[in-house]
């Protein structure tokens, strides 16, 4: 398997120093996504896991968690071995996800060892719309060895069904978590979306960022960068709608 590294990070993980491991394949299509050569199998840089892990051990004094990041992981079959064998050596895990893989977080909640102790759920338009972001395919993602989780998380059913399973999944699970979503340029996203997702989050830290260009999935979305004024203001809109409906909009 290959993954990008970030070696350090003193902002993915709050509180404490981190590695990501930024994995390949998503099952959604987001046209701002920043991570496009993760998704299109363009990434240069990748090392192996085993690279990756061989650092994690030697800076392991020095780190306080990894973060799991994409992409997609939940994708791939064969992270709850990862993420056993980095709480072995005594680090937190956080987890970054779309929230559209319920039975893969289930299998990760139901062991110790396998549990994150961080969870960063995005919630980017209301739950109806997510089928304006592409690929309803299952196979997305890399395929060596088999390490592409095949279990039913999309796939043929309405898309708000494994949203709205997974957020209520991590709302239940214990784990400290929070919400993200981009507040997307144009008025793509709305207060109504957020309306329809404020019953999905409880009352965790719900971030709300502006848009920043740079290696969009879609190149065209390169083009619809805000005036930094204005993309603070639409972020910072929301958050507001967000907190009028009870919930923790944060900036």
């Amino acid at each position: 398997m290959k993954i990008l590294l970030r070696k350090t990070s003193f902002v993915d993980y709050p509180g404490l120093i981190s590695s990501v491991l930024f994995f390949q394949g998503c099952n959604l299509r987001c046209p701002w996504c920043h991570n496009k050569g993760l998704i299109t199998d363009e990434e240069t840089g990748l090392v192996s896991l085993e690279a990756a892990f061989a650092h994690i051990k030697k800076r392991r004094a020095v780190l306080g968690g990894v973060v799991l990041s994409g992409g997609e992981p939940c994708l791939q079959s064969d992270l709850p071995d990862i993420i056993r064998e980095i709480k072995k050596l005594s680090l937190q895990v956080k987890l970054d996800t779309n929230g559209t893989f319920p039975a893969m977080l289930e299998k990760l909640f139901k062991n110790e060892e396998t549990k994150p102790d961080y969870i960063a759920l995005d919630l980017k338009i209301a739950p109806g719309r997510y089928g304006e972001l592409g690929n309803r395919e299952q196979g997305t993602g890399n395929t060596e060895q088999g390490t592409v989780n095949r279990e039913q998380g999309t796939g043929n059913r309405e898309w708000p069904v494994p949203l709205i399973q997974s957020a209520a999944l991590v709302r239940e699970s214990g784990i400290t978590h929070e919400y993200r979503t981009l507040a997307l340029p144009g008025g793509f996203i709305t207060e109504k979306d957020i309306e329809e997702l404020a019953p999905l989050a409880d009352n965790a830290p719900w971030y709300f960022r502006p848009f920043r260009g740079g290696s969009c999935l879609d190149p065209a979305w390169e083009r619809l960068e805000e005036a930094d004024e204005e993309a603070r203001g639409r972020a910072g809109a929301l958050a507001a709608k967000a907190r009028e409906l009870g919930k923790n909009g944060c900036l």
